[in-house]
């Protein structure tokens, strides 16, 4: 039973996410903002944090692309994504010091570069139109303080379960 524990936590925070778009209203937060929950991915840089850089790796490729699959019409843009951010935030720590807060800022950096990514790549092939301005005023900053607040609410208790898991892994 443990063992499902974490990849059920990933599918609730996958689903949680669709939930949010769909129920939360568009102008909760004023105006005509662009906001994208990255509960998932928050989890994914969390476990590579506290887990180890292998398993979030692994858990950014599947989820990115269930993601990918399930909500983008091009398939790649999260496979890539979130397991190369995944690698991005491990070497991040390894410069770092390791600690609570700076995990918390590493998380919010890396959403910021997986935000950055995704607009990038779209702006590329041209799926959207929006210039850089507009896409930090629209949905970078809007997104950026959501995901913000779910890193500082759920941020410990992720951790404290990644140390328990990561613990059981090293008994094994």
């Amino acid at each position: 039973m443990k063992k499902l524990l974490l990849p059920l936590l990933f599918l609730f925070l996958f689903i949680l996410e669709s939930l949010y778009v769909q129920y939360v209203p568009d102008d909760l937060f004023g105006g005509n903002k662009i906001i994208a929950p990255h509960f998932l991915f928050a989890a994914c840089v969390f476990l590579t944090i506290f887990v180890g850089q292998k398993q979030g790796i692994i858990y950014g490729a599947v989820f990115g692309l269930l993601f990918d699959v399930v909500y983008v019409e091009i398939i790649g843009i999260y496979f890539f994504l979130y397991p190369f951010v995944c690698y991005l935030a491990s070497k991040m720590l390894n410069i770092l010091q390791s600690n609570f807060l700076v995990s918390i800022i590493i998380t919010i950096v890396a959403i910021a570069l997986l935000e950055v990514g995704v607009y990038e790549m779209d702006h590329l092939i041209n799926v959207t139109d929006m210039d850089f301005m507009k896409f930090l005023n629209l949905r970078f900053y809007p997104t950026l303080i959501l995901n913000t607040l779910f890193v500082i609410i759920a941020g410990y208790p992720l951790r404290r379960l990644f140390e328990k898991h990561s613990e059981a892994l090293r008994a094994e």
